[in-house]
């Protein structure tokens, strides 16, 4: 069950300094609030927050190492030394090997650069070293985004004779290479640690050419943004000038990888549109290309390097939505309920694991290793969520691991094929001794709970606090609401446009919550805000991220449950084996089930009068149609619809008797049913005679011209079921479609006249008629 959490909360002295802050800086309290609470705590930091600029930029001679890299570049360009530059294969490394590029040709260098593939794997090698001295033989070796953990190879290319340089900003390890550093992990004046490699390759170009170096500030914000690192402190200046350059000095290789669909460059535009291409040519085997594409010249070489990216990145997404849907498979054959997802398969591509491993931690809320065979051993990739350091488990595992390396969130790992099983063993229970089931819960942090209407002066505020990134994610709000308005964006869309009580929001994929939003169940929209423009006119705005529900709430859902509980009857019969039970010991179960594991138990109630028979439930949440998550924690669900996904639950515990098990995921799984309440009393007192659903019928004749809707529900709704009792008018509706006398298209209902029909004929009849028998 999802929650919501306040990102911040204050004393009130604090709330008197906030406000004092706000007043002396301009700025309203609700931001002035969020940049406290984000460490921006004083006048000046937060003029300087909300003013970032290259006038900010740190000299980048504070850095260690700085002033002797620059010394011996010079050297070399003095005495005629042959330069080679070693790079990595994601955006960052390409980035950074780009920018070196151009700041030593604009120095008077002309560097031999190497960026290695992805099958290379990552840093330096002896392999790698040995092919680049056999086609330039350097004299000096500077590395970038890479070397910090490469004291061996370093050692080894100085035996070779030549100098090295090392520009990286990773984690510093324990045995450093013995040669210049340059990195803001160091001890030293340089106050800011988070920049990426390209950031350190831009700053080592500033050291060598001045400003001239901030003509290469796009590719150190596309790497800014590609490589994750918070865009805080000297980062969110070097992407708001980058930003500057994207959108007024746009070069050919960026405006062919944007395309024409986008409307001004953000930090998002790079990070969903760009960023993605870049890291796809390395993930193809062809980081190269991508060098080369930014550094060529050549406008036909510039068009064609930036199409093969574009492919690249087509292929990309096929292949992991391939190896997606082959873990999903697996994970559903082998059960997602322990506190780690771990998976292997020897056709999965390397280059594409860490993709799909994020993807599944986050649909899961848990942390996910994914595996490739390679012969004897298997080659991973592991994600973790906010609140688990995976880096940690993998550490106090590691008497089953052959290699591992990475942070908290993200590692890459090698073990033998026979420690798979011992590992897994050992990561989940290492992670439940060491995490709680809070540390599970899927929470949504939220900025402030709107109770009021929103000033075009916030809006601006919230807009100007752009660039948002890692550190500084763009604030979410949340509005309390009841019954609401919502209509499709246009007709057929699955996105809707809700007017709530201080604000108009957007929701995209919003449709199958349409009954939820329109009905008085307490509900919480999760937005974030932005201006938006429509012919020449900006409009405040929300865009839904979330919705959060009491399903236990409302007095408007009865004839919803009821219409989706004849909806299920469309749905094929599923073969069941029910294992039917009284109260008591139904309730016995489920206190068992829930105290073996937190995950893949499905409650279902045909009718929420059903819950007043149990009690304890209540942290379970109650989702109404439709699993809220998707991480298969244990959950509580009224009336499933026909689609609903249950696929990952493995036991079903019905608490009442059901009208149908028309519902695919309970097919050969343990289903367990309380004979002793019944779920199909909405069925009782329903009048199914001829006569009245001729007098329903005749109503629908006479009224056909003004009536709209996509739906039986829908229909019925917008017409107040013309007068009659809500649930007989869609039983009868149903009845109508089926067999053929009514039906639904673009919006309108068509009634066909003439058409003889026997009601016994429409199976859904059939079924009430047996229901009200029994």
């Amino acid at each position: 069950m999802k929650k919501i959490v306040p990102e911040y909360s204050f004393s009130a002295e604090q709330l008197n300094i906030v406000a004092n802050l706000a007043e002396e800086v301009g700025l309203t309290e609700y931001i002035t609030r969020i940049l406290y609470a984000r460490g921006v705590d004083t006048a000046e930091k937060i003029r300087r927050f909300m003013r970032p600029s290259e006038k900010n930029f740190l000299s980048p001679f504070l850095m260690s190492g700085m002033k002797e890299a620059v010394e011996l570049i010079t050297q070399a360009r003095d005495e005629g030394r042959t330069v080679a530059v070693f790079g990595d294969y994601d955006a960052d490394g390409i980035c950074a090997s780009a920018i070196m590029y151009h700041a030593l040709r604009e120095f008077g260098i002309e560097p031999h650069v190497y960026v290695p593939e992805r099958s290379d794997g990552y840093g330096l090698s002896e392999e790698a070293v040995d092919r680049i001295f056999e086609d330039c033989n350097p004299e000096l070796f500077i590395t970038v985004d890479c070397g910090i953990s490469c004291a061996k190879e370093a050692q080894y290319i100085y035996e070779l004779g030549s100098d090295v340089i090392v520009t990286d900003h990773h984690e510093l390890p324990e045995v450093l290479p013995d040669c210049i550093i340059v990195n803001p992990k160091l001890k030293d004046d340089y106050p800011y640690d988070n920049l990426c490699g390209a950031g350190v390759a831009f700053k080592l170009a500033c050291a060598l050419i001045g400003e001239a170096a901030y003509k290469y500030l796009d590719f150190a914000t596309l790497a800014t943004v590609a490589d994750s690192v918070p865009l805080l402190g000297e980062n969110r200046d070097i992407v708001t000038e980058g930003l500057k350059r994207f959108n007024t000095r746009l070069r050919p290789c960026f405006s062919l990888l944007l395309g024409k669909n986008y409307d001004g460059v953000t930090a998002q535009t790079l990070a969903f549109n760009v960023a993605p291409r870049v890291n796809a040519a390395g993930r193809m085997g062809d980081a190269q290309s991508a060098f080369r594409l930014f550094i060529s010249e050549n406008e036909a070489e510039i068009y064609e390097l930036a199409t093969k990216l574009c492919m690249y990145n087509t292929e990309r997404q096929k292949y992991c939505d391939e190896l997606y849907n082959s873990a999903k498979k697996k994970l559903l054959e082998k059960g997602a309920y322990d506190n780690v997802i771990m998976l292997s398969d020897e056709s999965w591509n390397t280059g594409f694991i860490g993709i799909v491993a994020a993807r599944i931690a986050e649909e899961y809320n848990r942390p996910t290793l994914l595996f490739v065979h390679h012969g004897d051993m298997l080659k991973g990739s592991a994600r973790s969520i906010e609140s688990i350091n995976i880096f940690n488990a993998l550490k106090n595992c590691s008497q089953y691991i052959s290699e591992f390396g990475g942070h908290a969130q993200a590692a890459g790992i090698n073990i033998r094929f026979d420690q798979f099983d011992a590992l897994e063993k050992a990561l989940n229970a290492e992670i439940g001794a060491t995490y709680t089931p809070a540390d599970f819960e899927q929470i949504i942090p939220i900025s402030e709970e709107i109770k009021g209407p929103f000033s075009e002066k916030f809006a601006r505020e919230i807009v100007a606090m752009e660039p948002y990134g890692v550190g500084h994610r763009r604030p979410l709000f949340s509005i309390s609401a009841g019954a609401c308005t919502a209509r499709p964006v246009k007709a057929m869309s699955p996105h809707l446009m809700v007017k709530s009580d201080f604000i108009d929001l957007l929701y995209f994929s919003g449709a199958k919550n349409l009954r939820i939003i329109e009905s008085d169940v307490k509900k919480d929209f999760i937005f974030e805000v932005n201006l938006s423009k429509f012919k020449g006119r900006e409009y405040i705005k929300g865009y839904v991220r979330d919705l959060l529900y009491d399903g236990r709430t409302g007095r408007a859902t009865a004839e919803s449950i009821f219409a989706n509980s004849i909806a299920r009857f469309y749905a094929p019969a599923v073969e069941v084996e029910p294992v039917e039970m009284n109260t008591e010991e139904i309730k016995a179960l489920i206190a068992q089930k829930k105290a073996e594991c937190a995950y893949g138990l499905c409650l279902i109630a045909s009718d929420r009068r059903t819950l007043r028979f149990y009690e304890g439930l209540e942290e379970m949440g109650c989702d109404l149609f439709y699993p809220s998550s998707r991480n298969l924690a244990n959950a509580l669900v009224v009336s499933p619809a026909p689609d609903a996904d249950l696929s990952g639950f493995r036991d079903f515990i019905f608490l009442d008797t059901p009208s149908d098990f028309h519902l695919g995921a309970i097919a050969g799984k343990p289903v367990y049913v309380n004979r002793d309440i019944c779920g199909y009393k909405m069925f009782e007192g329903l009048n199914v005679a001829r006569e009245s659903l001729l007098e329903i019928f005749s109503a629908l004749r006479r009224e056909v011209n003004n009536l709209y809707g996509t739906s039986v529900e829908e229909l019925a709704f917008s017409c107040d079921g013309l007068g009659f009792d809500k649930r007989e008018f869609i039983f009868a509706l149903n009845v109508f479609e089926e067999l053929g006398l009514v039906s639904f298209g673009e919006g309108r209902l068509t009634v066909y006249r003439g058409v003889k029909a026997e009601l016994g004929d429409s199976s859904i009849y059939r079924k009430v008629c047996l229901l009200q028998q029994n």
